[in-house]
């Protein structure tokens, strides 16, 4: 198994704080974000990576816990053992077996995570793609973390679950957050007392564009100094799609815009969804050429 370097993929020291890691993960998914590198296989498998790192080095527990195992790894290696003799089992979640979540039909990029990610950190929360069946004998809720995308949480999805020899296709309602539980009865074989419930633990992964508070979303938009200065029509993503956004003569660095419904859809009525907030980030101009340099000269004349 190959041993994976979480800080070398975000670009980060292995002292970098929360704030740090966060602001690589950004900089990077904004970067090798599909919908910005469409039929690029090279960018999707380094955006999955980068996913991957961000959901061990996010997590306190898991980061501790991969530090830790680093350590070791590295002084293995210092001693001239080699990557093939070190001794994986002393960090191993457990084998998995029993129950297994799996990709739906929607095709999830946060989810196919490396043979290294599922076998050290594979029964934490957060991602823990796998979990073992219910003991014989009393039946037992059991619960799963699972993750989606932000795209997911708006429109709503579905993950097939492998339960012994049943395959189980779970819905995930629209407007799911993290901490989200959708619980699905494990109705027993006839004659067999009850097997429990499974319940999916939801955790939306980051998305690279749109920061979310309860069913509102936030979103940075960029402008160049004459749009914000004169006024504009202007494109703002949303998770429906791009939408035509007025922006006044004289709006300002930060200034934000509210387009009301745009938001995430309310979990209890889906039918309801808060708004967007579409932030403004004025491009001011740079290598001025000499025409340039005068007029910028000569309106500041004006204003005086």
């Amino acid at each position: 198994m190959e041993y994976k370097d979480y800080y070398k993929i975000l670009g980060v020291g292995r002292k970098a704080d929360e704030e740090e890691i966060k602001r690589a993960y950004r900089k990077l998914a904004l970067k090798l974000h599909p919908d910005r590198n469409p039929g690029n296989k090279q960018a999707e498998e380094r955006f999955k990576g980068i996913n991957e790192a961000y959901d061990v080095l996010g997590d306190p527990a898991k980061r501790a816990k991969y530090d830790q195992l680093g350590s070791s790894y590295q002084a293995w290696q210092r001693r001239g053992g080699r990557p093939s003799g070190f001794d994986w089992s002393q960090w191993t979640t457990g084998t998995p077996g029993g129950v297994r979540v799996e990709v739906g039909d929607i095709g999830d990029l946060f989810g196919n995570f490396s043979d290294f990610f599922n076998t050290i950190f594979g029964g934490m929360a957060g991602q823990g793609q796998y979990f073992s069946s219910r003991p014989r004998g009393r039946p037992r809720d059991t619960e799963q973390p699972v993750n989606i995308s932000l795209n997911e949480a708006y429109t709503g999805t579905t993950r097939i679950i492998r339960y012994n020899e049943r395959r189980i296709k779970v819905k995930i309602p629209p407007g799911a957050k993290t901490g989200t539980k959708v619980r699905y009865s494990l109705t027993a074989k006839p004659g067999r007392r009850n097997a429990g419930n499974l319940y999916l633990l939801v955790n939306v992964t980051p998305n690279p564009f749109f920061e979310r508070k309860a069913a509102d979303l936030y979103i940075n938009v960029d402008v160049d100094l004459y749009s914000a200065v004169l006024g504009s029509e202007i494109h703002v993503r949303t998770l429906a799609g791009d939408v035509m956004l007025n922006i006044p003569p004289g709006s300002q660095p930060g200034q934000t815009f509210r387009l009301r419904g745009r938001g995430m859809p309310k979990l209890r009525n889906p039918t309801q969804h808060g708004d967007l907030y579409a932030r403004l980030h004025v491009n001011l101009p740079q290598q001025l050429n000499d025409r340039e340099r005068d007029l910028f000269q000569q309106l500041t004349k004006l204003r005086d």
